[in-house]
């Protein structure tokens, strides 16, 4: 039977399969000058970079990593709180894309 609310890590482990099978790399990401940082670190195969941070279901970043967040996106680079193993699947796949070239 399925969890209806798996651990965290559960969901981070099999994001982080399903972006590596999309040929994504993936890295663990830790700063030890700076506390609160997302969880992962992706490149997809185009360069193209983006964090997750991971939750449980229903649960929410804390004040600190709100303000990470914020810092991180307003450089420009995509951040994202993922709480459900669809929802991070919709993440990559939005973020592998293929990139259309109109001619």
């Amino acid at each position: 039977m399925k969890n209806p609310n798996p651990l965290e890590k559960d969901i981070e482990r099999r994001i982080c399969d399903y972006a590596k099978s999309k040929g994504c790399l993936v890295y663990k990401f830790t700063s030890p000058s700076r506390r609160s940082v997302p969880d992962r670190l992706f490149i997809t195969l185009k360069g193209e970079v983006f964090f997750a941070e991971f939750k449980r279901l229903g649960c929410k970043p804390t004040a600190a990593q709100v303000e990470e967040i914020g810092k991180i996106k307003r450089q420009g680079v995509p951040v994202f709180i993922i709480d459900a193993v669809d929802a991070g699947k919709t993440m990559v796949d939005a973020m592998v894309r293929p990139t259309v070239i109109d001619f």
